[in-house]
């Protein structure tokens, strides 16, 4: 089938519900929306959000039903939308939503009592800007400012690449509140005409594959491991789509002997997700999407010109947005090399980010400054071994007495980002003219590679 190019999601939803009216949508639990029921519910939600006089939605996104009609309704309202976290602390919620300059909140009402004295007095030209936010940390949090034309773009390069039919069913268990999550997880489907069975939480990923039986889902590698593991998926599966991180080949092989196709997508948030996608053979090696353009820097970094997709900024932050778009270039700060059919390859990451297995992201230099001040000591670094972050110390140490002297700051983290395994490194940490750790000269040597 040809795949169709929306501008914006007005014109998705309007298409469908005029194509096949009465074609499933949306799937949460037993209730089931077709494309014009879809179309009619957010148009009525949109006029009701007109009236209230308000400029900008934070939300607080549960991955529902209501969540995704808000969203569209939002958006066809003329509204700026901030992708809120539900489970961030509140004291984060509320900077962000100052930051943002939200005036109105949806999700839990609980939650919406306690964060509503955070909100602002809105914008003046948020019609079709959606915020993402990047990064892990409270401190480096910036919002990037994507759009619903940018984001139907990249649905449809990633289509044209990966198309979906009318019969499919695309399962979303990713966060809608992520790009990957809101693109490959949802978008993807529904550009197609596709139904999207909208994942009920963690504690249902084992039933959603009975229960919905899709044809297709997108997964990060941490969560396939997971399904893999626990036989999840169903006989019906038949494409599975990773992203957000290095997939361990023994999982690749795992699916391909389950006899499900796997693609494997590279993107960021800054691009409106993918940007190159395997189609056929090697997982890894990725063709390009047809709207973009990949350049390699001299050092092999990944340098992207998407025209359509890629954001217009980080929000409120022009000297962070002028450090990695420059002249309409993106400086992904990622490493790459073609292959020799013109394929791309991630060799590494070229930022001071380690983005884990799971698709969360440690900003090293943060997390390096508090070892620092517990060990007393410049010389260490935060590495990774296995999808998991390893403390490099330079020197002898005793590492029981270090597990014990960092415990209050890794701790403090989650799970997935507290330090299980100590390396000790005989030398000097390699380190650049300018005193910054060459972080995969340090990962080679110390053997995490």
């Amino acid at each position: 089938m040809d795949v169709v190019r929306f501008s914006h999601f007005s014109d998705l939803l309007s298409t469908w519900a005029l194509r096949t009216p009465d074609a499933p949508a949306l799937r949460y639990g037993e209730k089931c929306v077709s494309f014009s029921e879809l179309n009619e519910t957010v148009l009525s939600r949109a006029d009701e959000l007109r009236s209230t006089g308000k400029s900008c939605l934070g939300l607080l996104s549960d991955g529902s039903l209501d969540c995704v009609i808000e969203l569209f309704a939002a958006n066809l309202a003329g509204m700026q939308i901030v992708m809120l976290d539900e489970n961030a602390p509140e004291e984060l919620l509320k900077k962000l939503i100052v930051y943002t300059d939200a005036d109105m909140l949806w999700g839990d009402v609980d939650l919406i009592e306690e964060l509503s004295p955070a909100l602002t007095g809105g914008v003046t030209d948020g019609a079709g800007k959606i915020l993402f936010f990047t990064s892990g940390t409270t401190e480096q949090a910036k919002a990037v400012v994507l759009t619903d034309h940018s984001l139907c773009q990249s649905a449809f390069n990633g289509s044209s690449k990966l198309p979906l039919s009318p019969e499919d069913t695309l399962l979303c268990l990713l966060p809608l509140g992520h790009v990957l999550g809101f693109v490959c997880g949802m978008l993807w489907g529904l550009s197609c005409g596709a139904c999207v069975a909208l994942g009920r939480g963690a504690r249902h990923y084992m039933d959603d594959f009975k229960f919905y039986q899709p044809t297709a889902v997108s997964l990060v590698p941490l969560l396939l491991g997971f399904l893999l593991q626990q036989k999840a998926f169903n006989p019906e599966l038949k494409l599975i789509l990773i992203g957000a991180g290095d997939c361990p080949k023994a999982l690749l092989a795992a699916v391909a002997a389950a006899d499900i196709r796997v693609s494997f997508g590279y993107g960021l948030t800054e691009t409106s997700s993918g940007v190159a996608i395997s189609v056929c053979g090697d997982p890894t090696a990725m063709e390009i999407c047809p709207d973009d353009t990949i350049t390699l820097a001299e050092d092999g970094e990944i340098l992207i010109s998407a025209p359509t997709c890629v954001m217009q900024g980080y929000y409120k932050r022009p000297e962070s947005t002028a450090e990695v778009l420059r002249d309409g270039i993106l400086y992904t700060g990622d490493l790459g090399r073609f292959d020799e059919e013109g394929k791309l390859h991630i060799t590494g990451r070229k930022k001071d980010v380690l983005v884990l297995p799971d698709g969360t992201k440690i900003f090293l230099p943060e997390y390096e400054a508090e070892l620092m001040k517990a060990l007393g000591t410049t010389e260490l670094a935060v590495s990774e071994k296995d999808g998991r972050p390893v403390l490099v110390l330079s020197g002898e140490y005793d590492k029981a007495a270090v597990f014990d002297t960092i415990k209050p700051v890794t701790i403090s983290r989650p799970r997935g980002q507290q330090i299980r395994e100590i390396v000790l490194y005989p030398d000097s940490l390699p380190r650049t003219a300018t005193g910054k750790i060459k972080r995969w000269e340090l990962q080679q040597k110390a053997g995490l590679l």
